[in-house]
């Protein structure tokens, strides 16, 4: 049970509408891990920005690591995102 209640994108305005919508546009929806953070428009536009230079730019470790690497992470942590 989640205890943040998320913005709907029926009711997302400004800022976080366009992120749903990008959201939309890159993956085909808005995954709850976006969505967890939608109470705080500019807190999540900073974590995309930062998930995408982690994740996206050049880096000496091919990005297939990255993402398993961030898998074995999260099952450490028992986080199913």
């Amino acid at each position: 049970m989640a205890y943040i209640r998320p913005v709907p994108e029926s009711e997302a305005q400004g800022l976080l509408r366009r992120i749903y919508a990008e959201a939309v546009a890159r993956a085909g929806r808005v995954w709850n891990i976006v969505r967890l953070q939608s109470r705080n428009p500019e807190q999540l536009r900073a974590s995309l920005q930062l998930y995408a230079a982690t994740m996206l730019a050049h880096s000496a470790l091919p990005r297939r690591m990255r993402e398993t690497l961030a898998v074995v992470v999260s099952r450490a942590n028992h986080c199913h995102y």
